[in-house]
């Protein structure tokens, strides 16, 4: 099937590397790319892509802030997360934020072609050893009860934004952001601001 894959990656030699992986062994996939944050959402929107590789850490997607953004905005296309840390940690956050599959950029043509072909047949792809990892697993699962949106906000407070930031940001009032954050910290099972602020710093760092 001619799949359109999207490889969105601000380092242009491994954007090449990985495309050429992929033409290589994928002769009938479309390949896009992009290199900021920006021009990933712009491809999305104006195109059909059957799968997203994203890279964390490019002009505008600092740590998770990207993934959240996409998956509040395009929550049919599935992700795949390309990163240079494949800490368990990592790993977890990926999931938490939504993420099909997760591929570490030290990962062999073999293993790369397995998880798109995994994920693109509906299933994911992450390490079971990093899943099961005691390392912030607890709080990384009850980052799968939030929706995207309260998954956005959550990235922003860890950035330090107050809700009136965040509701400028988002087009929404501020009651609205407070609305959201009431109900994170329910769901997170926090007590307070000055915690959520606390554990969500933690749990974004790469």
């Amino acid at each position: 099937m001619n799949y359109r894959l999207l490889i969105a990656d601000d380092h242009p030699l491994y954007r090449d590397a990985l495309a050429t992986t992929l033409s290589r062994h994928l002769p009938d996939c479309e390949l896009h790319q992009s290199e900021d944050l920006q021009s990933t959402l712009e491809q999305l929107q104006n195109s059909t892509i059957d799968l997203l590789l994203l890279d964390l850490n490019m002009p505008g997607s600092e740590g998770f802030n990207g993934l959240a953004k996409i998956r509040n905005d395009f929550p049919a296309v599935p992700v795949i997360v390309v990163s240079g840390s494949d800490k368990n940690s990592v790993v977890q956050q990926a999931a938490g934020f939504g993420a099909a599959g997760f591929l570490s950029k030290t990962a062999l043509p073999g293993e790369i072609l397995q998880c798109i072909d995994q994920v693109l047949a509906g299933e994911q792809w992450f390490s079971a050893e990093a899943l099961n990892s005691a390392e912030e697993t607890a709080l990384a699962e009850r980052l799968g009860r939030l929706t995207p949106q309260q998954l956005r906000i959550f990235q922003m407070i860890a950035q330090g934004l107050l809700n009136k930031q965040i509701a400028y940001e988002l087009e929404i009032t501020e009651p609205t952001v407070k609305s959201h954050v009431t109900a994170i910290l329910r769901k997170l099972e926090l007590r307070d601001r000055k915690q959520l602020i606390r554990e969500a710093q933690s749990l974004v760092q790469l």
